[in-house]
């Protein structure tokens, strides 16, 4: 592994060498005040107060350099625009694109610049979380409190890139009145979605967007997807991402996303009264129910290869599958067979195209509304989780065509089954798939002077970006004890397996893992073992027992809100994940019946607590391991995507398996035995966060 130190000193603009965080020094400076203490030659007071000053004098630094730079841009800016205002008098085309080059090239220069502020602060922030590890002490908490909230403060220059707008503003609204906008006289503040075209000032929203560490809803919705992005594009990828952009295309994968989470939780609340009218016991609702999970950890592997190659086929396989799948499982009830029945739900498992959704969002998706399509594939995931429940409580009717039978325990399969087929006419006809072969020379030709300056950027200023992702690597070792370079070829190279996609885990990835593991048995123990549960306790029919799962999908967006807008702004992520993992526990210990009769309000409140506060977890587990995860697994075959699914998926099958095998016991202890796997592994999971706690975010 190559040493973060190593990597900013080969990324540094030369000519701005000496104004840059002198990273080096201060690490050294950290080994020598923990020498220091341990022979007693300095108190941690001490090296609090100088460290604090080290701090601020590199601060000060880099703030100066940059005003600095500001300035000298104002200057190039206020000269332009004096170009500008005589061209409006006496326009000439050749003058137009001679001023519009000058200003693309102000633009590079703010690029520049900002990957510089970039570099400075993932510097400052790898510096604070060593001094904090090393000393065990929250000094990152005290430096940014009283830094940042202080009227003269120097560090929200840094984090807030204060003063950058106002460039990054003159820029964009002077290159975007020079374009040929077709008799047009819209401003950029006239109508702010209008698209900009050129791709120096997409470049720049981009990079502002990354250095932006505010934390807002679609954001959190974003990362909650898990669509990992392995770097900023540059212009020229910005183009051919636009040319492989398809609407319909990304509206048909998230509506294959809805509808197969439609398909998975639609059969829940009926799953055991299908199981008894085959003649086998209320607990085979497990297997039914999980006989979907099994299958996608197989399919989730060969349709997460099958998208190196294509999307529209592994979509059109995918729903001719489901269709096939629903269709056996609404005839098993016909032909009396168990087999046929479990069979159906395998066939709808082995149909998941989520990788390939997930895949296609992340390869196929322009980057300025990548966080949308992002939010928009988990809005679909939880309205189908919603909708699902709902649909089956809807669907209790009872009548026969000739020897076909639709009723309550039918027509989920006999629904699903016409909405396939639908989409599959739907794909058929109106899915363009993606080229994947774009030559050099299809790029649009620019002038030298373009060429040159995107030459540098590539050069000089693209890098830093990667930062960003390969400091994630660090968090448990130290940078000097590496006795060698790694190659670069190889350190980007995405995992071949799914032994070498888990060795590039670090050991609080692989506790964030653990989490999403427990968080999803914890949910799915509730959802599918809910009616056998309140049949057994409460006599609910299929409609109650529908609305209840119904009411808990609906909380998954208003508590994403909640956390994405609010919650995460006053509270550190990883303080969220520890709060949320304990509610779950407090949510499952509620739910067990000891000694007073198990009434409703005990079974909902605990119900509700567990499955909110699992759904806050997953969002912020989530977001925090699409910022931890190695940047090889943004890529291939076995990427992060595809760890996290088969992770769940595997939770999801276990938890199946315990309610078939619980049912042996009885239904007087069932509850018990189904609930205690769940405490033990969160139980588990909140000692590993402990242990880990200080190398999360």
């Amino acid at each position: 592994m190559v040493s973060f130190g190593k990597r900013l000193k080969e990324r540094q603009i030369q000519e701005w060498q000496e104004y840059y965080i002198n990273y080096k020094l201060m690490k050294k400076k950290v080994k020598q005040y923990a020498h220091q203490i341990e022979v007693g030659t300095l108190d941690l007071r001490q090296v609090l107060k100088d460290f604090s000053r080290m701090l601020d004098n590199q601060i000060e630094k880099i703030v100066l350099f940059l005003l600095e730079q500001q300035g000298l841009l104002a200057s190039k800016l206020t000269k332009l625009r004096e170009q500008h205002d005589a061209l409006e008098e006496h326009p000439q085309i050749s003058k137009i694109t001679e001023l519009r080059e000058v200003y693309r090239g102000v633009g590079y220069d703010l690029l520049k610049l900002l990957y510089f502020v970039e570099m400075n602060a993932i510097g400052l922030r790898k510096i604070l979380k060593k001094f904090d590890k090393r000393f065990r002490y929250r000094f990152t908490d005290y430096y940014v409190k009283t830094r940042a909230n202080h009227p003269y403060s120097q560090l929200q220059q840094v984090f807030k890139h204060v003063g950058l707008g106002a460039v990054v503003g003159a820029v964009s609204r002077n290159l975007h009145e020079l374009q040929d906008r077709q008799g047009s006289y819209l401003s950029i503040y006239d109508s702010p979605s209008l698209p900009l075209q050129d791709p120096v000032v997409d470049s720049i929203k981009a990079a502002v967007d990354r250095l932006t560490h505010s934390t807002n809803f679609l954001n959190f919705m974003a990362q909650h997807a898990l669509i990992m992005q392995e770097e900023l594009p540059a212009p020229i990828e910005q183009r051919i991402d636009e040319e492989k952009y398809h609407f319909m295309s990304l509206l048909l994968n998230l509506a294959n996303t809805f509808l197969y989470m439609v398909n998975t939780y639609i059969i829940v609340p009926t799953a055991d009264n299908y199981s008894m009218s085959l003649g086998a016991a209320a607990t085979v609702c497990g297997i039914v129910i999980g006989a979907m999970a099994v299958a996608q950890v197989f399919s989730s592997v060969y349709f997460s290869a099958w998208s190196n190659k294509s999307y529209f086929r592994p979509l059109i396989f995918s729903s001719i599958v489901l269709f096939v799948g629903n269709t056996m499982y609404a005839l098993a009830y016909d032909l009396n067979s168990l087999t046929v029945l479990l069979l159906g739900r395998l066939f709808c498992g082995f149909g998941s195209a989520r990788a390939v959704n997930r895949r296609y969002i992340s390869d196929c998706v322009p980057l300025k509304i990548l966080m949308q399509a992002s939010a928009g594939f988990v809005s679909a995931s939880a309205l189908g989780m919603a909708c699902g429940p709902a649909l089956a409580g809807i669907l209790q009717t009872n009548f026969k065509i000739y020897k076909l039978t639709f009723n309550a325990v039918t027509l989920p399969g006999w629904v699903m089954a016409v909405a396939w087929l639908a989409y599959l006419v739907w794909l058929w006809f109106s899915f363009k798939e993606p080229s994947r072969d774009f030559e050099e020379n299809n790029s649009p030709h620019g002038s030298n002077s373009e060429k040159a300056e995107k030459s540098k950027l590539e050069k000089g200023l693209k890098q830093p970006l990667l930062i960003t992702l390969e400091e994630k690597k660090e968090d448990d070792e130290d940078p000097e004890a590496d006795g060698s370079e790694e190659d670069p070829e190889e350190s980007r190279r995405p995992a071949t397996s799914m032994v070498s996609a888990y060795g590039l885990l670090t050991p609080s990835v692989k506790v964030q893992l653990l989490i999403y593991f427990m968080l999803k048995y914890a949910m799915e123990i509730l959802l599918s073992e809910s009616s056998v549960v309140t049949t057994y306790y409460f006599s609910w029919s299929t409609s109650t027992v529908a609305i209840f799962l119904a009411c808990l999908g609906l909380t998954v967006l208003p508590v994403n809100i909640v956390v994405g807008s609010y919650i995460s702004n006053m509270f550190e992520d990883r303080q969220i994940l520890l709060a949320s993992e304990i509610v779950v526990c407090v949510g499952i210990l509620l739910s067990f019946h000891i000694i007073m009769p198990y009434s409703v309000p005990q079974y909902v409140c605990s119900g509700l607590i567990m499955f909110v506060s699992a759904e806050v977890l997953e969002g912020v587990n989530l977001s925090l391991l699409s910022r931890v995860m190695s940047s090889r697994l943004s890529r291939g075959t076995y990427n992060g995507g595809l760890l996290s699914t088969e992770a769940g998926t595997i939770a999801r099958v276990i938890a199946d398996a315990t309610i078939t095998i619980a049912g042996f016991f009885g239904q007087s202890w069932f509850l018990n035995i189904t609930l205690l796997p769940s405490l033990v592994i969160c139980v588990v999971s909140i000692v590993a966060t402990c242990c880990t706690y200080n190398s999360l975010f």
